[in-house]
């Protein structure tokens, strides 16, 4: 039982992106498959996809954030501040993805010295980030001159040969990273220790705390990436932008395979899962199906898709 249901976590999510790639492309053949819409699917997909990669190494490690979306949220006003600010779009987009590590790297420090759970540490951060991007910004939105950070998600790249935007590229060369992170480094083996058994792991010698900490600082940072594409977006530092993107965020692991118990989870999972839901939603949109209806399809993927994590720990 326990290799079919192996099989089934591996396959599961390519045949459900296949399933919606093919009831979409029947429902609407003109334009879903079209060259200019699969690129505007895999631009969409660049941000949840950056900060879902660094949830993944979080939750394989039996840890969860909740305040990812508000990670972002900061990343975009500290971004847009110091453009405003007079400063270079590289030192400013640095600025933003080092905001990202400071937060996730407090995330870190409430769970493993004040011993709070992830779930109730991370709600709360949720809600100090958020309030300390509205701070920052005056609870408006901050216009500044972006200057070619616009270009990193772009749907139409300056350079032909690229096809898709940088930002699409860079989400792609994050999941080798984190892939190699979590399949050849000694953080990722760890990661997958202290997920499945947090105590056998300290009994075996294994800095839990420690690693907890840098997980999920590289989270944070993650999140922080995020939020700059997410200004090169917008062009603007919104504080209350992604709002609710960390379910987002969380589902596309989930969808992938990722196991809300720990020590389960790959970053072809997360990818896969990303592209299920920016997939789900673009076909949805392209037609003519109502929002609430999309939350309601989305909410329940979410739903069977912890349930079905739910049965792999059963048969496991």
């Amino acid at each position: 039982m326990k290799k079919y249901v192996s099989i089934a976590n591996f396959f599961g999510p390519f045949i459900g992106l296949l399933v919606i790639i093919a009831v979409f492309t029947i429902v609407n053949p003109e334009h879903f498959l079209t060259p200019y819409n699969l690129k505007t699917v895999a631009t969409q997909s660049a941000v949840v996809g950056i900060a879902a990669l660094g949830m993944t190494i979080i939750i394989i490690a039996g840890g969860i954030d909740l305040s990812v979306g508000s990670v972002i949220a900061l990343s975009t006003v500290v971004t847009a501040l110091l453009l405003k600010g007079g400063f270079t779009p590289a030192a400013a987009g640095l600025a933003g993805i080092l905001s990202g590590g400071i937060c996730g790297l407090l995330n870190g420090q409430i769970i493993v010295r004040l011993r709070v759970v992830p779930f109730i540490a991370t709600l709360g951060t949720l809600g100090i980030f958020r309030g300390l991007a509205k701070g920052l910004a005056g609870s408006q939105k901050i216009d500044a001159p972006p200057g070619w950070l616009p270009e990193l998600l772009t749907k139409s790249p300056s350079a032909e040969w690229m096809v898709f935007s940088p930002g699409v590229w860079l989400m792609f060369i994050l999941a080798v990273i984190a892939g190699l992170i979590l399949s050849r480094t000694i953080l990722g083996r760890y990661a997958y220790a202290i997920g499945s058994n947090e105590q056998a792991a300290r009994v075996c010698g294994i800095r839990v705390e420690f690693n907890k900490t840098v997980i999920y600082t590289l989270g944070g940072f993650a999140a922080g990436l995020a939020g700059v594409l997410e200004f090169s977006r917008l062009t603007v530092g919104d504080p209350t932008v992604a709002m609710g993107s960390e379910l987002d965020v969380i589902a596309a692991v989930v969808i992938g395979g990722g196991s809300l118990s720990g020590g389960e989870g790959s970053v072809l999972g997360t990818i896969v899962g990303t592209f299920i839901m920016a997939f789900l939603r673009n076909g949805c949109n392209l037609s003519g199906v109502p929002n609430f209806v999309q939350e309601i399809i989305i909410g329940g993927i979410i739903v069977v898709a912890v349930a079905l994590d739910r049965l792999r720990g059963h048969n496991t």
